[in-house]
């Protein structure tokens, strides 16, 4: 594809063009699996926490590299008694060593999603350590993921607040125009600066936000709800942390629900180019917390 100029102001770091015949292990590692280990409580998390039905692999049918495009593919197939496949890519190893991070910049994805009832692409970041506690209280930058169904709607959302399950998330609905679906090429970027997140779909500026907080605080490992300000972790955290990049297409879960009988398989996400830029110039200091209710802050 025609390689569009850089967006002015921005100055590019890092990309990945996938002009090659394969993923770039230096810039990409895989999730592998249907869950994680959660060392803190001392347990197995089957389904990545939110009861997906896929098994995440890096084999040649869930994940390829051809024509300059990133293809990642969902199966209906049993493996290792899951009923899907599909593949997670992340610019961080699985031992937790960073590939790739940035604090700060322009992260942009260009791509073609696939939809349907019961999947749930996502193009997302994630905190290179939590800094601040365990989820949400480190933060979740998500530039896009879809209801599967609703192939018109582009959600661009944060999680941030504190460790499950008292987070808090804050999520607008872009309509694309025109017709048009996720399934079209669109370019999917979020501009992020201290104090301030921009969310952008197809240059198109959908929101903005300038509010979160995170807060520490836990009860036998479970994230509670702040109370005062002292709870808070100094603003603006969590999201003045480096954070790393991930690209899945997840089956099943507590948000989509389970495939519908005409959900098409194979499911066929696909990336044109991933690219992050840093701000000619710099960030400058840290915008002021906006406007918005802290949570503790009583309804009138």
């Amino acid at each position: 594809m025609a390689r569009k100029a850089k967006p002015g102001g921005w100055e590019l770091v890092w990309a990945d063009e996938f002009d090659g015949t394969e993923v770039d292990r230096s810039k990409w590692d895989f999730d592998l699996g249907n869950g994680f280990f959660d060392y803190k409580s001392h347990r197995w998390v089957a389904g990545w926490g939110n009861e997906e039905l896929q098994y995440y692999t890096d084999a040649p049918a869930n994940v390829q590299v051809k024509d300059s495009v990133l293809t990642i593919r969902a199966l209906k197939e049993s493996l290792h008694g899951c009923g899907y496949t599909s593949a997670r890519l992340k610019t961080r190893r699985r031992d937790g060593t960073p590939l790739f991070t940035t604090l700060y910049g322009r992260v942009e994805f260009r791509a073609r999603v696939p939809w349907g009832k019961g999947l749930w692409p996502a193009l997302w970041m994630l905190p290179q350590d939590d800094a601040y506690g365990g989820w949400a209280a480190s933060g979740e930058i998500d530039l896009m993921e879809i209801v599967g169904e609703r192939p018109h709607e582009v959600l661009n959302s944060l999680h941030f607040g504190s460790t499950y399950p008292a987070r808090s998330l804050l999520t607008h609905v872009h309509a694309l125009p025109g017709g048009s679906t996720v399934a079209d090429w669109h370019t999917y970027a979020v501009e992020w600066e201290p104090g301030e997140i921009r969310f952008y779909v197809d240059d198109v500026h959908t929101c903005t936000r300038n509010h979160w907080w995170s807060c520490g605080k836990t009860v036998d490992g479970a994230g509670v709800e702040a109370r005062r300000a002292s709870d808070l972790h100094p603003w603006p955290a969590p999201f003045d942390q480096p954070f790393y990049l991930l690209m899945n297409v997840a089956v099943g879960g507590n948000f989509p629900g389970v495939p519908g009988p005409d959900t098409r398989f194979p499911a066929e996400l696909q990336v044109d180019h991933v690219r992050v830029y840093r701000k000619v110039g710099g960030h400058g200091a840290v915008k002021p917390r906006g406007p918005g209710r802290l949570p503790w802050h009583k309804k009138a």
